[in-house]
């Protein structure tokens, strides 16, 4: 199972059938797969997971990048059980969560994790 650089795991959510759309994220779902950002202002690692995830949806056809300051939208955060930043999760077409990495992920692991996306 492919690890973020902190050694967690960049695996399967456990968050059931939750889907997540424009609503609540405040911006539109990529054409295949979103991937989700819960970002801090002085979070380091953070800024560095950024342009890996930038990266990767400049590469890849349908998929959107999408960050979320966590100090704005607690009510989601304590609702996903965000508890740490950065914390990525990786959407399908219709939103749902299909992987969950908290820690700055490698970019060779977030193109794995799309897989379970598209």
């Amino acid at each position: 199972m492919p690890t973020g650089e902190d050694g967690r795991r960049l695996g399967p959510a456990d968050d059931g059938d939750r889907r997540l759309g424009a609503a609540e994220l405040g911006a539109g779902l990529g054409e295949r797969a979103t991937l989700v950002q819960f970002s801090s202002a002085f979070c380091r690692p953070c800024r560095a997971t950024r342009r890996t995830l930038a990266e990767v949806a400049a590469m890849v056809d349908g998929v959107a990048h999408v960050e979320v300051d966590a100090e704005e939208r607690l009510a989601l955060v304590r609702e996903l059980g965000i508890v740490t930043t950065p914390t990525v999760l990786v959407l399908d077409a219709g939103g749902r969560v299909v992987r969950r990495a908290a820690g700055q992920p490698r970019k060779v692991d977030v193109i794995a994790a799309l897989g379970a996306a598209v």
